[in-house]
């Protein structure tokens, strides 16, 4: 039965789809006020150019796409303020309907308040004991405009009159909004889920901004939602001075970035950088082609902060004195650079100048005045410059001793020569460490291609050798950008050379990371957030440490068999508790047939019982190829995950994705297919973590696939799992599910 305020409800979000609507048409009939023709001013095109992006910007902060605009309503009392301990039932009470945007009426009276809004953060942080001058919160459940239900909860029965309702009184759950978005299918990206916010995330996401805030939380907490949430406040709150400072999200690889991408848009903010370090580093230097796949040994090397001093050594080691002394013919005499004189010279320069690029100058400088001195007339210095300037011996001279570099010159000159990578790794680096950074320098730069263990290398020689000219009109690079904050999702696998590279990004230390300690599965894999917290500023606010207990998108029987991967991967760390208690058991399937026929097998069986869900397949890459070869041949549509370009549109594949775990973090689907784990703890660094990862990806049902021995703690749940819970081996079901595939290609 239909809740009887349902049509009076419907018609309120009505109005506000046609205010929002009007706000729309206000703003481009703004255009159509600053046309300018031909023979318009240059102030008027500029106040044009003004205006329109004023108006592009207030259009896309009025874009919902098909997220709803109001997702629910507060009744409180109007005698009490917002963080009462107790509402006031006796006086007058006050309604106020929350949703993504702000929409006014024709007095500018709100219609709908802005999620972010102070006096919205009692639809979030309100509860029993703590109502917060609440007496009732409602949630809405909308399908686009349409309200399909609404759900009640009450603070004080005393104040509203269940009467009221024709005898029909409120449903006090106060969980069917959240359990219904948590069990809705997943469509590849993943959706702002604002309205069902939970109180320990709104917490997070208005903390306030200064300093670093640490949130620290296991699979299915709500890690990501809650750092672009934040994102999406902390510019509605802090407007000015975050529109004009930036704010950057780092996400861990492309595909988790195209799979987050809808997220902030519909919360109106679409001005976010949403950029992998790879973009980082390409807004300053948009040649450098990061296509190149490293061994794992160079990437953990290269990833080591001590590298950091191996390239302030390489630096160093091209700022070299002469080995004899520069003799030239000017007039009736010669002018001399002694070797001696430009030793003096290179050591002025490395102690006048923090940044290698700025000391060139100074020492044309100090050079061509050394020339002057050494002639019995001492020539003006700039004659000198005039007439040597181009001279090959003087350009030999400054290239030995001061060389203009670029980050991509100094290290495929460093990593191409293995007397420079001594020099400048001895002390620093074993003999096999430095070998293993050496490689060809090939045919010419620009054919060169740069790793993503690259990328904060690179990084790290560009904050050493900055720009290449201080002139504005000669400048051949641009200027690193600096952000008001920055949020680092999966924050543990970043190394401590990509941690550097991102704190150099912060303009004021403000910063919010998120991730899991027992999901670092990188060489670097660090055991505390101290370790990471080592790598960034430190300011005068101290960092703060956040942590997400329950695990909302996982059902109980899928977490029980992730947390025995997790007790032997990281004794010291506490599970979180799920919140979804009913779940289909894991199952497990012994591959007697091949691993690529026991996946596909599998695949056809799960895609049956999720009935048109997502599925991500997560494989090892010694059967990658195998798999995709077997399931395009059946007809199964499937995509395959890769790390792709910047360009590449779509995120995960509707229906079955295959993928690496290492491209997996962050990422959801309604079931998972787990290959041959013991493959996969042998082929990753921290191998039983990346397990734990490929667990904890379903918000349905977990399969594992196998034809090795399962590792100690998946074999103890395989055997301890009753009959009907688990499947070993393959069984009519899956046959004939196979077969009745055979032609179709929707898998």
């Amino acid at each position: 039965m239909s809740h009887p305020e349902i049509q009076a409800e419907q018609a309120h979000i009505d109005r506000a789809y046609a205010l929002l609507e009007s706000s729309r048409q206000r703003a481009t009939r703004l255009r159509e006020m600053v046309e300018v023709g031909r023979g318009g001013t240059r102030q008027a095109r500029f106040e044009r150019d003004v205006i329109e992006d004023a108006v592009a910007g207030r259009l896309s902060q009025l874009e919902l796409g098909s997220s709803s605009l109001v997702f629910g309503r507060i009744d409180r009392s109007a005698k009490t303020s917002a963080d009462a301990q107790v509402p006031d039932a006796t006086g007058p009470s006050e309604t106020f309907y929350i949703g993504r945007l702000a929409v006014a009426d024709e007095r500018q009276e709100p219609v709908v308040v802005d999620w972010r809004a102070p006096i919205a953060e009692p639809f979030f942080r309100a509860t029993g004991g703590n109502p917060l001058g609440l007496l009732r919160r409602r949630h809405f459940v909308c399908r686009g405009r349409v309200l399909a239900g609404l759900e009640d909860e009450i603070f004080d029965l005393d104040a509203l009159d269940a009467s009221a309702n024709g005898g029909n009184g409120p449903r006090l759950n106060a969980h069917g909004a959240l359990y219904a978005a948590l069990e809705q299918r997943r469509d590849g990206q993943l959706q702002q889920v604002v309205s069902t916010i939970q109180a320990e995330q709104d917490e997070i996401i208005r903390s306030p901004r200064k300093g670093i805030l640490v949130t620290q939380g296991g699979p299915g907490t709500g890690k990501t939602i809650v750092a672009l949430h934040r994102a999406a406040y902390l510019l509605y709150t802090y407007r000015f001075p975050l529109a004009g400072q930036g704010v950057l999200v780092v996400g861990p690889n492309r595909l988790f970035l195209r799979y987050v991408e809808r997220v902030l848009p519909s919360l109106g903010e679409a001005g976010v950088h949403l950029f992998v370090l790879a973009d980082l580093f390409n807004e300053i230097f948009p040649e450098v082609r990061v296509r190149l796949a490293d061994t794992p040994e160079a990437a953990r090397i290269k990833g080591d902060v001590r590298m950091s001093q191996v390239v302030m050594n390489a630096v160093r080691d091209r700022q070299r004195p002469l080995r004899s002394d520069l003799r030239l013919d000017f007039g009736l005499g010669y002018v001399t650079l002694a070797a001696s004189t430009s030793r003096a010279i290179v050591a002025e320069a490395r102690r006048r100048f923090r940044h290698h690029n700025a000391g060139r100058a100074y020492v044309e400088q100090a050079a061509y005045a050394a020339m002057s001195a050494s002639h019995r007339r001492r020539p003006e210095p700039s004659k000198l410059r005039e007439r040597f300037s181009r001279h090959p011996g003087v350009m030999e001279a400054f290239e030995r001793m001061w060389p203009l570099l670029t980050p991509a010159q100094l290290l495929r000159d460093l990593y191409g020569s293995r007397a420079l990578l001594r020099s400048a790794a001895g002390g620093v680096l074993s003999d096999a460490e430095t070998e293993q950074l050496f490689r060809p320098r090939g045919d010419g730069e620009a054919d060169y291609e740069w790793s993503d263990a690259d990328v904060p290398m690179l990084d790290e020689a560009y904050s050493v050798l900055g720009p290449r000219s201080r002139s504005r009109k000669r400048r051949s690079d641009t200027e690193m950008r600096t952000y008001g904050h920055i949020v680092v999702d999966e924050c543990q696998d970043q190394p401590p050379m990509a941690l550097r590279m991102i704190a150099r990004r912060s303009l004021n230390g403000s910063m919010t990371l998120v991730g899991d300690i027992a999901q670092a599965t990188s060489a670097h894999a660090p055991s505390s957030w101290h370790e990471i917290l080592a790598h960034l500023p430190s300011g005068p606010v101290a960092p703060r440490l956040s942590e997400l207990t329950l695990s909302y998108r996982i059902p109980q029987p899928s977490l029980e068999l992730a947390n025995q991967v997790l007790a032997a991967a990281a004794p010291g760390l506490a599970p979180p508790a799920a919140v979804r208690i009913d779940g289909a058991p894991p199952r497990f399937v012994t591959a007697s047939g091949g691993v690529a026929q026991g996946v596909l097998d599998t695949v056809v069986f799960e895609a049956a019982e999720l009935d048109g869900g997502s599925m991500l397949v997560v494989s090892p890459a010694e059967h990658m190829d195998d798999i995709a070869e077997l399931l395009a041949s059946a007809g199964v549509d499937f995509g395959r995950a890769t790390a792709a370009s910047r360009n590449a549109t779509g995120a995960l594949h509707p229906h079955v994705t295959l993928a690496p775990v290492r491209l997996c973090k962050g990422l959801e689907t309604d079931g998972v297919v787990v290959v041959e784990p013991a493959a996969m703890v042998d082929e990753e660094p921290q191998g039983l973590r990346a397990l734990y990862v490929a667990l904890t990806r379903a918000t349905k049902r977990v399969a594992v696939v196998s034809s090795r021995p399962l590792p100690e703690p998946l074999h103890s749940a395989a055997a301890s799992c009753g009959a009907g819970a688990c499947n070993t081996g393959r069984t009519a079901a899956h046959a004939a599910a196979a077969e009745a595939s055979s032609g179709d290609s929707h898998g």
